[in-house]
């Protein structure tokens, strides 16, 4: 028979797997209304609160386990660790990210065991708290926040445009919790609770339906045809000098097919070109030479190489070629991705170096930047910056009127982190109310609209361009006028309830009677 600690061991597993479920490819989304159910029984059901750090750290170990499976693959085929080092690193990474969930789980304790059974309604703010840790402590890592399960749900997706990706995050664990408090109480306050989240779930889905059939943002602003040129180079081709003139050839063969198709902005994938296109005029020539005799714009990726103070600097860039052949823009990656373009605390993980043996550490860039065409400004995102949403609000509200954002996901293989990578882009044009045109070197590329639409998709490990229609937009989303104020709104209240969850005080004598 089982113990009250293996039952509730097991519940925090459970609510771990079904946690990692509820993103592609694993499973479904719907799993994720109810994914956090089993821990919170558990919890409820543990005595101390190291129990409770305990369980959540499982359901975390479990559910960054499964969601960033395709760690340990990269590291080790494309960064050059050994198989026992590429382990050792995805171990950490999990585990790091699994004290997230075990901050939050404690959360709940703290509250259960001072306010009693209504503390579950204050997990939203708790969760949220924790995601915002995962957003911003040691650069972040905020790969899968659990509001972007519902990216695909678009009459609830369209709650981010109000309270970003994390505002559906509180209203998934809102159910969750909701649910959890229903089995443990049976009283008048168990309809009170169903209720008011039945409403408020219900007013979130009229909003986004609304939202939705009014459809205003695919009348508003001006026309604008591009295309998104996705080559297929293989990531173990990309850098062999062999190759360099046949991948050139193919990038400027689709864009004159994305040109021939009418384009007007042709968007190439992250690090593109096989040489630093700043640096090597003779080799940039044809690029302005396209952009000259068909007026059009060219945005690509490549390395750019400054010198600065005596010292040398590696930029992941995305140059913005204008219709006269020039330069008009230059964006330069600001976040970094940990163990591919830098190695943190080197000194201390020596051992994992090999990653960035290559090239010489990348530096990063300012921040969120405008490049304009002519008079008409659009912004970019390179790889996995997209998954910091206030970079591109940076942008919006820097003016930016159509989003981008390039990427390599050949890194990945044929993994899920390259659709969960281009599930986390697409939440962005929600939040935003812009539409995104997204260049993967061998995909997902697409075109989304600021719905969370996708208008167009390519297949993964397929050389193909994708030239659509879509609209530079002005209008600014509630979300991108007020940021981060809801996830503010969650730590305050998270740090002020348990900076007092020592004292039994009046008040929550009162919430526990």
């Amino acid at each position: 028979m089982l113990t009250s600690r293996s039952s509730n061991i097991i519940l925090a597993f459970v609510s771990g797997c079904v946690l990692a479920l509820s993103f592609p490819r694993h499973g479904h989304s719907l799993l994720a209304w109810i994914s956090l159910v089993p821990l919170l029984v558990a919890l409820i059901r543990t005595r101390n609160v190291l129990d409770a750090f305990w369980l959540g750290l499982v359901s975390g170990i479990f559910y960054f386990g499964i969601v960033i499976n395709w760690i340990p693959q990269v590291t080790n085929e494309y960064g050059g660790l050994s198989d026992g080092i590429s382990a050792s690193v995805y171990i950490l990474l999990v585990i790091y990210l699994s004290f997230f969930p075990a901050f939050f789980a404690a959360g709940i304790f703290m509250l259960h065991s001072r306010i009693g059974i209504v503390g579950l309604f204050f997990a939203p703010a708790l969760w949220v708290s924790s995601e915002v840790g995962r957003l911003y402590i040691f650069g972040g890592f905020p790969w899968e926040l659990l509001g972007y399960s519902q990216t695909g749900v678009l009459p609830v997706a369209q709650l981010a445009s109000i309270f970003g990706v994390m505002g559906l995050s509180g209203l998934i664990v809102l159910v969750n919790s909701t649910i959890a408090f229903s089995i443990f109480v049976k009283d008048a306050r168990r309809v009170l609770g169903i209720v008011a989240t039945v409403g408020i779930l219900l007013a979130t889905v009229a909003y986004g339906m609304s939202r939705l059939s009014d459809g205003g943002l695919l009348k508003a602003g001006t026309p604008l045809r591009v295309a998104a040129v996705q080559a297929n180079i293989d990531q173990h081709d990309k850098w062999n000098p062999a190759l360099s003139d046949d991948i050139y050839k193919a990038y400027l063969d689709l864009t004159r097919q994305s040109i021939a198709d009418g384009a007007e902005l042709i968007i190439w994938p992250e690090a593109a070109t096989p040489f630093s296109f700043e640096q090597n005029p003779s080799l940039a020539a044809p690029v302005r030479e396209l952009t000259q005799e068909h007026d059009v714009h060219i945005l690509l990726g490549t390395t750019e190489v400054a010198s600065q103070q005596d010292r040398v600097h590696y930029y992941n860039s995305a140059v913005m070629v204008g219709s006269r052949g020039d330069t008009e823009g230059i964006y330069r990656k600001h976040h970094l991705v940990p163990f591919g373009e830098y190695v943190p605390f080197r000194s201390a993980l020596f051992f994992v170096s090999p990653l960035v043996e290559t090239v010489s550490d990348f530096s990063a860039g300012p921040g969120a930047q405008v490049l304009m065409m002519g008079k008409r400004a659009v912004s970019t995102a390179i790889c996995y910056e997209v998954i910091y949403p206030d970079l591109l609000r940076g942008s919006v509200e820097g003016g930016s009127q159509l989003l981008t954002t390039i990427t390599n996901d050949a890194w990945y293989g044929n993994s899920a982190a390259p659709f969960q990578h281009f599930q986390q882009a697409t939440m962005r044009s929600i939040e935003l109310g812009r539409f995104l045109v997204r260049s993967a070197n061998t995909g997902i590329s697409g075109v989304i609209d600021p719905y969370g639409r996708v208008l167009e998709q390519t297949a993964l490990f397929e050389r193909q361009v994708l030239t659509t229609d879509v609209r530079l937009l002005e209008a600014r989303t509630i979300y991108s006028r007020i940021g981060n104020l809801f996830e503010y709104m969650c730590v305050i209240i998270s740090g002020c309830l348990l900076a007092i969850c020592g004292f039994k005080t009046s008040f929550f004598r009162k919430l526990k009677s």
